[in-house]
């Protein structure tokens, strides 16, 4: 899988754009850039590249809105490229959709290793997926790993790839502790750095959607200092 994929640099940093091209052509990816922010969606939805590398500052359309935009119809995975200093970047692109960010100024080895366990996971996905009929069930939640669906009182839950699949580890696991370094390390293939915040604002976001209270959550509880707790009769 990852010798055949296709990336899409969305950067408008010309030479930045060609050393990192040439850094992943090297290393077996097929790697095609995109420099302008207003052509980025259309051309994401027509050649459905196997991930793309998304930066937050964009002339036309910035990085934000293209991955909003992009994310009902995209089902790939987005690397997103941000400001280093700046954390509310990190957190708006994973409510947006993005599967993961790496922070400027890019390390290429750094980028290449993220972009590798992100197509891993893409391809373990996918198999599974295809032959598990696995279904499981939490009174009004539903949860269908074969179809990568889940629902609530019967209606479809919204979930973007990278939601589900840490909903369906922590259901999969009900009434067992996972600690952050034990999601990072199934959803994202490379250990945790004490610091990423991607699980938390997913589990944010996710606790809503499957009418969990955020503020006094009781099917998804944080246990302090171990991690997270699905409870599967609440």
């Amino acid at each position: 899988m990852e010798q055949e994929a296709r990336i899409l640099i969305v950067e408008d940093d010309q030479r930045l754009a060609e050393l990192t091209q040439d850094y992943l052509e090297s290393n077996g990816l097929e790697v095609s850039v995109e420099s302008n922010g207003a052509a980025a969606v259309e051309r994401i939805l027509a050649e459905r590249p196997d991930l793309v590398v998304l930066d937050l500052m964009l002339p036309g359309e910035d990085g934000l809105s293209i991955c909003r935009r992009i994310r009902p119809d995209y089902d790939g995975p987005i690397l997103m490229l941000t400001a280093r200093t700046d954390d509310m970047d990190q957190v708006q692109g994973l409510e947006m959709g993005a599967d993961d960010y790496v922070c400027k100024p890019v390390r290429p080895r750094l980028l290449l290793a993220r972009i590798r366990a992100l197509l891993r996971r893409k391809e373990a996905v996918e198999p599974a997926a295809a032959t598990s009929g696995k279904r499981l069930s939490f009174g009004r939640l539903v949860i269908d790993n074969a179809m990568r669906e889940a629902w609530l009182d019967e209606q479809t839950i919204e979930l973007t790839s990278a939601e589900f699949d840490l909903l369906w580890l922590l259901a999969s696991n009900a009434g067992r502790i996972l600690s952050r370094e034990e999601i990072f390390n199934s959803l994202r293939g490379i250990e945790y750095d004490g610091q990423d915040r991607s699980i938390d604002v997913r589990i944010s976001r996710i606790r809503p959607k499957i009418g969990d209270d955020p503020m006094h959550p009781r099917q998804i509880k944080t246990v302090r200092s171990k991690g997270y707790l699905f409870v599967g009769e609440v």
